[in-house]
């Protein structure tokens, strides 16, 4: 497939996206401006594929648009050991395993509301058996 070209749909059904995300992309940097076929259509080159894919799972590992541009970014450029994946991963697992102590002491607040029978905010909220932290 190397060396061959895909139009807008071709690209987004092969790469799971729509076509509205290859624009969005466009604009945000992401994807380089596809060349235009006589007819006008965007034909992408087929290792665009495989960006999208890395861009999707980028996303799905908590990166954001901004983060996975400017991995892509180092990645163009030789990146630097600071600015490269494995300092953004460490940075990230350190974001998302904070998130997972937060959400585990909401799971358990949680837990604590509906064994102590909370069932109006306002009155739990002035019970001293009120495991919500309102004070």
């Amino acid at each position: 497939m190397t060396g061959s070209v895909l139009r807008s749909g071709q690209l987004a059904d092969a790469a799971g996206v729509n076509q509205q995300t290859l624009r969005y992309y466009e604009r945000r940097g992401l994807l380089d401006s596809p060349q235009r076929s006589p007819g006008g259509h965007r034909l992408y080159p087929s290792e665009t594929v495989t960006l999208l894919r890395v861009i999707k799972t980028a996303q799905r590992l908590g990166f954001t648009l901004n983060e996975v541009a400017d991995l892509l970014d180092a990645g163009r450029h030789g990146g630097r050991s600071d600015t490269g994946l494995q300092a953004r991963a460490r940075e990230k697992l350190i974001e998302v395993e904070q998130r997972l102590t937060d959400l585990t002491v909401i799971r358990d607040t949680l837990r604590d509301a509906i064994s102590a029978g909370c069932d109006d905010l306002v009155a739990c909220a002035d019970s001293a058996c009120c495991p919500l932290p309102l004070r």
